[in-house]
């Protein structure tokens, strides 16, 4: 299943999973969780795990709410995204491994 560009490539490694989100954070980007079930992932509407982590410094914060939504959400695809609150649009997204 290809979701975005990072789908191209081999999944994801933890480390380079909190590289993204350290990416997003240095930007003053606001991350997001969201998910859905895998039939749907290819679909233009994810539900969002609670609100936006407006104004977050940690990476650990963002990586715990995504850990927190697949333990609610087990089978789900989820992604970390990250709004560019500047430009008022999407700075990033990319689907999180399974651990």
């Amino acid at each position: 299943m290809k979701l975005g560009t990072f789908s191209y490539l081999p999944p994801l490694t933890r480390q380079q999973v909190r590289q993204q989100v350290e990416y997003i954070l240095a930007r003053g980007w606001n991350p997001a969780i969201e998910h859905t079930e895998p039939e749907r992932a290819t679909g233009s509407y994810w539900s969002m795990w609670k609100l936006p982590l407006f104004g977050e410094g940690s990476v650990d914060r963002v990586l715990a709410e995504a850990e927190a939504c697949r333990k609610a959400n087990p089978g789900h695809v989820v992604r970390v995204i990250g709004y560019d609150n500047l430009r008022q649009t999407l700075g990033a997204a990319f689907a999180v491994p399974h651990a």
